[in-house]
Parts: C-alpha cells; sequence; structure tokens
C-alpha cells in the first residue's frame, strides 16, 4: 500500500489519509473475496487491483483538479470504479452509482455498507432508463463512467445526466483520442461541446490512457436519450 500513497500523490497530487488507506485496504480484500464467487472484475490481485481499479479512479482528480463535484454520477460502475474511490478521497461529495447488473450491484451496496460511506446511492438500472428519470436529469455537476461503451454511445447515456454548465468525464483507452473526435457530432447533438482530452500513464500498464472532457453548454433535447438498447444499437 506504500506505493498506492506514493503514486496517488506523485502522478495525481492526491494525498490518501490513513482514514481513506483503511477503506481501500477494506474494498480491496472484499473484492478479492467476492470475486472468488461471482465474476465482478477481470482483475484479481491486489496489485492489479490498486493501479487498475484505484490509481486509475484517482486519475480523474486530473480533470477536476481542486474542484471537486459535490453530485458526481459513475454509470456502469461495475465494482464501484470510479465512483466509490473518489467518494473515499471526498467525503462530503454525493455520489450516485448506475450499474444494470444486479450481482455488481449488490457488491456495491455490501461495499457501502461495510464502509458505512453516506451519500452514495444505488441505481440498479440501464443507463438510459435513468437519464429519462426526472429525478436525475441533468441533476448532476459531473457524470463519469470508464470502459462502458465508444464514446458517441457514452455521450448519449451520460451527457443527459449533467445540468448545463457541469462535466462529462470518459475515462478511455489507447482508442480515447480518435474516439474523441469521431463523437463530436453526437456530443453536439446531446448539448455538449468537447473540451480536451488529457493523455494519462499509469505505472506498469503499457496502453496509453486519456480523460475526455466535455462541457454540457446546453440542455440535451427531450428525445435523448433514447429507449434502452438503441444507442448502443443505433448509434448517434
Amino acid at each position: 500500500m506504500e506505493k498506492l500513497i506514493h503514486d496517488a500523490q506523485t502522478l495525481f497530487n492526491v494525498h490518501l489519509t490513513g482514514r481513506a488507506m483503511l477503506a481501500l485496504a477494506t474494498y480491496e480484500k472484499e473484492l478479492l473475496s467476492w470475486n472468488q464467487k461471482f465474476n465482478l472484475t477481470a482483475i484479481r490481485d491486489a496489485e492489479g487491483i490498486r493501479v487498475k481499479h484505484f490509481l486509475d479512479s484517482f486519475s480523474c482528480v486530473l480533470a477536476w483538479k481542486a474542484n471537486p463535484p459535490a453530485r458526481l454520477i459513475d454509470v456502469g460502475t461495475g465494482a464501484g470504479f470510479p465512483g466509490i474511490p473518489l467518494k473515499i478521497l471526498y467525503p462530503f461529495m454525493q455520489v450516485s452509482l448506475v450499474e444494470s447488473v444486479g450481482k455488481k450491484a449488490a457488491f456495491c451496496q455490501h461495499i457501502i455498507e461495510v464502509l458505512r460511506l453516506d451519500g452514495v446511492e444505488i441505481i440498479n438500472a440501464r443507463a438510459e432508463d435513468v437519464g429519462r428519470d426526472p429525478g436525475h436529469r441533468e441533476k448532476y455537476d459531473w457524470a463519469v463512467a470508464r470502459a462502458v461503451a465508444k464514446l458517441n454511445v457514452l455521450s448519449e447515456y451520460l451527457l443527459p445526466l449533467v445540468k448545463v454548465g457541469g462535466m462529462m468525464l470518459a475515462q478511455k483507452g489507447e482508442s480515447g483520442l480518435a474516439e474523441a473526435q469521431s463523437a463530436e457530432h453526437a456530443i453536439k447533438l446531446l448539448g455538449g461541446k468537447l473540451q480536451q482530452v488529457i493523455p494519462l500513464n499509469l505505472p506498469g500498464v503499457v496502453e496509453d490512457r486519456y480523460l475526455v472532457l466535455v462541457d454540457k453548454v446546453h440542455a440535451t433535447p427531450p428525445k435523448y436519450p433514447r429507449k434502452a438498447g438503441t444507442p448502443y444499437k443505433d448509434p448517434l
């Protein structure tokens, strides 16, 4: 865990408190244990969890720097990434985690209870349905997602959830730059404007990574998101 403390500080200027380290150690232990019964994540070793889940989640800090969101929604969170590590970093942040797979949503609920995290909501639903719900539509400062779908599809999941003046953040692999360019039409249609693409390297990970940042400049037209499954089958 010493390496995680060092890397978080060096790469992202993130200071991990003793309380945060205890929470992350518990999270890691629970994830390893649940992973033996349910296939929650392909990463099954402690080192992999620290770099490819925890550090990768912390990389979101590069996007908002010293101004973290008050309300964040994480779409397709899986086993809680990046939403739960970000909540551990920022205890005051209100976090909603969207996950359509029941066992993954159940694991997130379990972690929230074990770590006694307040102000976290688990939404076991499809992103398109959440984006049409008046309780969530255009209610968030930031919407984030990691490795969920291509950017033109992902924009239809995320942008309807972001308030005008807020931001969408997509954590992307090596196709991030190309996806950002080809998704500009979809982004514009949904009320967004591509702001920047931040390159990123994680220790020991060969693949390039990118943070794609999109400003929400206009309200999303009421017809978006389309019904569940349509954005994926028929991308904008």
